[in-house]
């Protein structure tokens, strides 16, 4: 499923029309990002939890060449499945 699947199911199921949907799709996917910017995990229970993770920087190696390469730090999103997810998918 894509975006637009995404928004026409929405709209479908809350009687919104479909920039209603999108706006709202937006607003949510935008308020998850800020709130992993600030370093805050949203939990949506049954549903799962968004978080930041710190990853630490390590040694690589390059598969073309073999050389040895610095891999930096970053910071990645990661979802953790809340137990309702988990069920509904056995």
């Amino acid at each position: 499923m894509n975006k637009g699947q995404l928004v026409d199911a929405i709209a479908q199921r809350s009687d919104l029309t479909k920039g209603q949907a999108e706006a709202a799709l937006n607003a949510t996917i935008e308020s998850i990002t800020d709130a992993l910017k600030r370093g805050e995990a949203v939990t949506l229970v049954g549903f799962g939890t968004f978080e930041a993770r710190n990853r630490a920087g390590r040694q690589g190696r390059n598969p073309k060449t073999g050389e040895t390469i610095e891999i930096p730090a970053s910071i990645n999103a990661a979802f953790k499945p809340g137990k309702a997810l988990k069920d509904a998918l056995q």
